[in-house]
């Protein structure tokens, strides 16, 4: 192994220890080195936290420490950014997340919010329980690039269907991906209502995205 990979899989492996110290005393040293900050986060962390969020999808690893590693790896980007200038790290688009109407279940979502903010997506989290007009206003608002709706029970998967009939109304297919999520959600589910993407836990939600950018 080269000394660039032997820092990469420290990086990746304080991530996954959820090793805050670790992580941020790596960091340290690969800048009095004059490494690549970037390529550091991108190779190494960023790494560690897709390994996570794998494991944790397998159930190798449980929530507490899926939201353990998250934490640290917003505490590193964080430090990285604030060392970077603006637009050093790549920003991957603008996301409206929440979920529906009638449904106030709301942890998955809140993993996939932590995962996505550290990989560069910019996430507005708008809650529970939210109709499916308010996705649409907030997307419009911000002009997202991502609309990623949650539903927890069978009754309100329908709203993620209403979600799909309103972009289309709107004229924002060609400008929004849809991503539908949720314990009774299916990609059978995602086809017949239109949706660009089924993700079915946080990490495959990171990996989709990513793959738009690769």
């Amino acid at each position: 192994m080269t000394d660039k990979d032997i820092l990469f899989k420290q990086a990746a492996d304080a991530i996954i220890e959820s090793d805050e110290d670790a992580a941020l005393a790596i960091l340290r040293e690969a800048e009095a080195d004059g490494a690549d900050l970037i390529d550091l986060l991108s190779n190494g962390f960023s790494a560690g936290m897709r390994e996570v969020g794998d494991r944790f999808g397998m159930g190798e690893l449980f929530l507490p420490e899926l939201i353990f590693a998250s934490e640290v790896m917003k505490a590193v980007t964080n430090e990285i950014e604030s060392k970077m200038e603006d637009g050093a790290i790549q920003k991957k688009g603008v996301m409206v997340l929440g979920t529906v109407a009638g449904d106030v279940h709301d942890i998955g979502k809140g993993i996939v919010a932590s995962l996505l903010k550290t990989s560069g997506v910019e996430v507005y989290d708008i809650g529970r329980e939210v109709p499916a007009e308010e996705f649409i206003k907030k997307a419009k608002e911000l002009n997202a690039d991502f609309i990623g709706s949650s539903a927890l029970l069978t009754t309100t998967m329908t709203e993620q269907e209403t979600i799909e009939k309103l972009v289309v109304k709107e004229g924002m297919k060609d400008k929004v991906k849809t991503l539908v999520g949720g314990a009774p959600v299916t990609q059978r589910w995602a086809d017949k209502i239109g949706a660009d993407a089924y993700c079915e836990d946080a990490a495959v939600t990171v990996r989709y995205i990513n793959s738009l950018f690769e």
